[in-house]
């Protein structure tokens, strides 16, 4: 049909060297066109037409990852050489990071289960039917694929992340790693252990470094690649796939949930409920900062740092 091709001829997008197209227009727009030419066809005619010639509905495909920083290469290499260090040494390397926050009762949880028929929940996810909103802060053990997952109901603050390491510190850390001195922390560069944040690394220094008499090192992922992060391919990710398709109805549930987490290589998962209230928007000011006893590395050091003890470590 010359006048169906003609017509969608300004609206074709797509590869002219290839057999890539798409239009951007609705298929009762042709109709309607060509209607004014004196042709009378049904929208389904109209797609039949179009599949004929190679044109077919498609979603957005994410694929491109745009520009890579000049020092992605050189950041990885960095990382794996830190955490091959400290193993060496015997001391501890986590990883850190949020998973996606969640919230609690009957609503549509993204995946599929087994069962015998499916899960009735909510139409709508309204915030104000929720019973709450889980945030889970997941710190995972490299050397010993351990994962532990401290749920909050507060705000995914700096301080919320460092007192969740510092929870890790105080039973994980002194269970598994007998004198620590130093820990390797592996994050993304944003967040609320982002690179740029001051209140994290204030709070690293006070209540982790000064703490427990720990020499951190921190190594942030570059922004984008938060997907090389250990704990988001070991941990995050099959978390997802223990509770897919399963409405999180309250807190206890997403608790099991998590702790019933297990993988062919041995994974063990912990989880824990954090109650305490995180307030937003503290800030940290130039002189708390110059206090700090935080030294960047000469490689990356916008994404590389040690923050040593100040004192000897105080009594828990």
């Amino acid at each position: 049909m010359p006048d169906l091709l003609e017509l969608v001829a300004p609206h074709t997008a797509g590869d002219p060297m290839g057999e890539t197209r798409w239009l951007n227009c609705r298929l009762t727009d042709m109709q309607t066109e060509l209607g004014g030419k004196q042709h009378t066809v049904s929208t389904p005619v109209i797609s039949r037409l179009l599949h004929a010639h190679d044109y077919h509905l498609h979603l957005n495909l994410k694929s491109l990852e745009g520009a890579a920083h000049p020092q992605r290469d050189e950041q990885f290499k960095y990382i794996t050489a830190q955490r091959a260090q400290h193993q060496a040494d015997g001391q501890p390397c986590i990883s850190v990071d949020t998973k996606k926050k969640e919230l609690i009762g009957n609503f549509k949880n993204n995946g599929r289960s087994w069962g015998s028929a499916a899960e009735r929940v909510n139409v709508h996810d309204f915030p104000s039917a929720a019973s709450g909103r889980a945030v889970p802060y997941g710190i995972y053990d490299i050397q010993h694929n351990c994962g532990t997952v401290y749920v909050g109901q507060s705000s995914d603050t700096p301080a919320f992340a460092v007192d969740n390491i510092a929870r890790w510190c105080d039973s994980e850390m002194a269970e598994r790693f007998a004198n620590t001195k130093a820990l390797l922390i592996e994050a993304d560069a944003g967040g609320s252990n982002g690179a740029r944040c001051r209140l994290w690394k204030q709070q690293l220094q006070e209540k982790v470094a000064d703490r427990f008499g720990v020499t951190i090192t921190v190594c942030h992922y570059p922004t984008g690649t938060s997907k090389w992060n250990p704990i988001e391919h070991r941990l995050f990710s099959e978390i997802s796939k223990t509770w897919a398709g399963c409405p999180l109805r309250s807190f206890d549930l997403t608790l099991q949930y998590i702790r019933e987490t297990t993988t062919q290589t041995g994974l063990t998962v912990q989880a824990q409920m954090i109650s305490d209230d995180y307030p937003t928007g503290l800030k940290v000011s130039d002189d708390v900062m110059a206090a700090l006893n935080l030294h960047s590395h000469d490689v990356c050091p916008q994404w590389n740092y040690t923050i040593r003890p100040r004192s000897t470590p105080s009594a828990n």
